[in-house]
Formats: C-alpha cells, sequence, structure tokens
C-alpha cells in the first residue's frame, strides 16, 4: 500500500516536472520567436505601443475633464431669491428642509442688507452701478445659496422649488438660478464632458481592435513561416497547446513591451503639458498626482491589458491558421 502510494506522488512529481519544463521551453521560444522577424516585431510593438498610449491618456483626460467640471459645477451659484426683507429666522424652515435632500451638502442665507452690500463690492469700480444703487430703494431679494454634491443634478431642487410649502410663502417671483438660463450652461458643460469622455473611449476602441488585427497578421505571418517547423512538431506527436504556446508566449512579449513603453512616453506627456493644461483650467494635476502615487498598479494594469489583448490576438491567429 504505501509502495503504491510513493510510486504514486512519484509519478504526479514527475508529471508535474515536465509540465513546468514545457512551459519553460515554450516561454523560450516564444522570447526567440520575438526577434525573429525585426520589422514585424517592430510594427506589432509599435501599434501596440499606440494603443496603450491612447488609453492611458483617454483615462487620465476623463478624469481631468470630470473634475474641471464638477469644479467648475461648485462654482457656478445655485440660489433661490426670496422676497426683500426676508428675515434669517423666516428662511430657516426652508433652509432645514433643503439640508434633508440627499444631493445638497450646505445652505447658506444671504439676506437683502448682505446681498446690496456684495453687489457694491463686486461693482466699486462701476460707478453708473453704484449710483444707481444708491438712489433706488432696497430691492435686492434675499437669497438661498445652495451647493450640491452632484452638480449636474438639480431635478431634487427644481421639484423642491414647486412643492415646498415654507418656501412658496416668501420666494420671490425672480426665477431660481438652476431654472434659468444658468441652467443651460451647467448643462452645456455637462454634456460636452459626456461628448469627450465617448470620443476618448471609442478611439480606444478603435486602437485597440487596430492592435488586434496587426497583432493577428503578425502572428499569421509567423505561422506560415515556420510551416515546415510546424508540420515536423506535428509529426513527432507534440501537444496542441505546446505548438500553440509560443505565439501566445510572443504576443504576450508585445503587450509587455508596449506597456512599459506606453506607461513611460504617457507620464512624460503629461507631466509636459501640465504647466499649459493646468493654466487653461483644467485640472488635471490631481490625476497625474494619483498615477504618479500608484505607477506601479499603473504599469501592471497596462501589461495586463498589453498581455489581454496580445493574448486574444494569438489565438484567433493559431486557431484559425494552425488548424490544430
Amino acid at each position: 500500500m504505501s509502495r503504491d502510494k510513493n510510486a504514486k506522488v512519484f509519478t504526479q512529481s514527475k508529471r508535474h516536472r515536465r509540465q513546468w519544463l514545457t512551459f519553460l521551453r515554450m516561454c523560450r521560444y516564444g522570447v526567440n520567436n520575438f526577434t525573429r522577424n525585426a520589422w514585424l516585431t517592430i510594427a506589432a510593438t509599435a501599434v501596440m505601443t499606440i494603443t496603450l498610449l491612447i488609453v492611458l491618456l483617454t483615462i487620465v483626460a476623463q478624469n481631468a475633464l470630470t473634475d474641471t467640471a464638477t469644479e467648475i459645477g461648485r462654482n457656478i451659484e445655485r440660489s433661490i431669491y426670496l422676497k426683500t426683507g426676508t428675515t434669517k429666522e423666516q428662511a430657516v424652515p426652508i433652509m432645514n428642509d433643503l439640508e434633508k435632500l440627499s444631493n445638497v451638502s450646505k445652505v447658506t442665507f444671504v439676506s437683502s442688507e448682505e446681498g446690496r452690500a456684495l453687489v457694491a463690492q463686486d461693482n466699486k469700480s462701476e460707478i453708473g452701478v453704484l449710483n444707481a444703487l444708491n438712489e433706488a430703494t432696497n430691492k435686492i431679494p434675499a437669497k438661498i445659496s445652495i451647493q450640491l454634491n452632484n452638480a449636474n443634478d438639480t431635478s431634487q431642487l427644481v421639484q423642491f422649488v414647486k412643492t415646498n410649502q415654507p418656501l412658496k410663502e416668501h420666494i420671490d417671483a425672480r426665477e431660481p438660478t438652476f431654472m434659468s438660463n444658468r441652467k443651460v450652461a451647467t448643462d452645456t458643460i455637462a454634456d460636452w464632458t459626456a461628448i469627450a469622455q465617448k470620443i476618448g473611449i471609442g478611439a480606444s476602441i478603435l486602437f485597440t481592435a487596430i492592435s488586434t488585427l496587426i497583432i493577428f497578421n503578425t502572428i499569421r505571418m509567423a505561422i506560415f513561416n515556420r510551416k515546415d517547423e510546424i508540420e515536423m512538431m506535428k509529426l513527432i506527436g507534440a501537444d496542441k497547446s505546446f505548438i500553440r504556446g509560443p505565439f501566445v508566449v510572443e504576443a504576450i512579449v508585445y503587450g509587455f513591451i508596449a506597456a512599459v513603453l506606453a506607461t513611460s512616453i504617457g507620464m512624460a506627456i503629461l507631466y509636459t503639458i501640465r504647466p499649459s493644461v493646468t493654466d487653461w483650467g483644467l485640472k488635471i494635476g490631481p490625476t497625474i498626482d494619483i498615477f504618479t502615487m500608484y505607477i506601479g498598479f499603473v504599469i501592471l494594469g497596462m501589461i495586463i491589458l498589453g498581455a489581454i489583448v496580445g493574448t486574444i490576438s494569438s489565438l484567433l491567429a493559431t486557431r484559425r491558421y494552425l488548424k490544430i
């Protein structure tokens, strides 16, 4: 019994060792094949590098656009105007109801007197505005300023204005800012951000498809060039996985090298354009800082993506053209 058990363990150990040696041979053949066709290798690696670079820059651009749109949305004033002379005590019930809304982060009351002072401060160099402000009776309404968690979603505020009873008693005839032309500006920013993100995703998908096709053709030409070698391997009884394996390893090497190159080039581009892009008002800095802090994970993610693209391309090519 013990002898049979030892024999079984020995057999399993021998099989595992053979599988490990086979895997190492496939890796070695794959790496060797990588250097056989220099121009095809350069072309495939270059296209894969461009693909991964576009993916990286698309992710950065999407994050930067989202951060920028969020910042702009927060800076756009969202106010509900109250009748002139409305006191803070009268506005407190309204403010309490506003604070209960899930999308509201902060509520601030500005009285008519404070509003007049702010207008005077903002227009202190405009003599005409100041004279008109001094001559006119105090018709500046009080207002409640609101900050939102999601700057693009004002649906709760619109519903609040239509249904809140305490507000109806004090609301001014002037339309709230999130229901006027200012809402168009916010919606436009959100729409352009969404369009830019879709364009980036489309470009990534397009270049990934192109990269897959080029690697597919590279592997196919490699198969044709090694037709006699493959036939010999079949005749001596090589497994399907052993014949297919080196081509898969070769494609993964494309992805690995391209990932390192794309990440290096991408980070260099980002650091180069950071001052100019920041001057344009785009918040790209936080995204670059995060990528720098987690650069190891960024490279790993790019390598995995490159390996996936290469593996899919090689598996499609070997399945179609090896006939095994």
